[in-house]
């Protein structure tokens, strides 16, 4: 795993982001970071990390927000993370390779099988409904890197989930689908549905906005 400070200017108030596979900060860096310090985990290839390296507790304020496969590798931290005052997931699960909860099993299977340029083309404009909207989104890592963290995330084993206070879901997800996120969080967490694909970042202008 890697992190990188999108901002950090010892302020009162954290966010703790765990991005999407194969993300960096391209599609949340226009997001108005305000008054925050903003640490981005990502890169799930390697999921032994000590996440202690890092002096939460001087912050009166903390919050989690964790996107798509974040979602899923943030509960290996769970007993780091759970003093936080909010946390929430956005477009994931805590079973997030699941027939009923998360990706079908057999997509998530073939995606690994036939990784390749045009795939992962196809994959970044299904996150933003099917390449209707102009994303902003630039992937750094080589295919190889990419399909070695879907086999990471596919391997990571839970004993225990993380308990997210709020789970933000979008109507037109065509990458975990919107069902199977509704039927995740049922009585598992506050949810909100909104009209947007599963990178819903455009539409806010704000870390606030996913805070409030």
């Amino acid at each position: 795993m890697q992190f990188k400070w999108l901002k950090k200017e010892n302020n009162k108030k954290l966010i703790v982001f765990f991005n999407g596979w194969g993300m960096n900060e391209t599609p949340v860096q226009h997001l108005n970071s305000e008054d925050f310090d903003i640490l981005m985990l990502y890169d799930y290839r390697n999921v032994d990390f000590d996440l202690g390296q890092f002096d939460f507790d001087k912050y009166d304020e903390k919050y989690l927000i964790c996107w798509s496969m974040g979602v899923y590798s943030a509960n290996l931290f769970k007993d780091e993370l759970k003093n936080f005052d909010k946390k929430i997931a956005i477009n994931g699960t805590n079973k997030v390779i699941d027939d009923d909860f998360g990706i079908p099993k057999k997509i998530y299977k073939v995606t690994i099988k036939f990784l390749n340029a045009d795939s992962l083309d196809k994959f970044i404009k299904n996150m933003f409904d099917g390449g209707k909207l102009n994303p902003n989104i630039t992937i750094t890592r080589t295919l190889e890197e990419l399909k070695d963290e879907l086999i990471s995330i596919q391997n990571i084993e839970l004993n225990d989930e993380l308990k997210f206070d709020k789970a933000i879901i979008s109507s037109n997800d065509r990458i975990i689908p919107t069902k199977n996120q509704l039927n995740f969080w049922q009585n598992k967490a506050e949810y909100k549905l909104i009209n947007s694909t599963h990178c819903p970042f455009d539409t806010l202008n704000s870390w606030r906005d996913i805070i409030c």
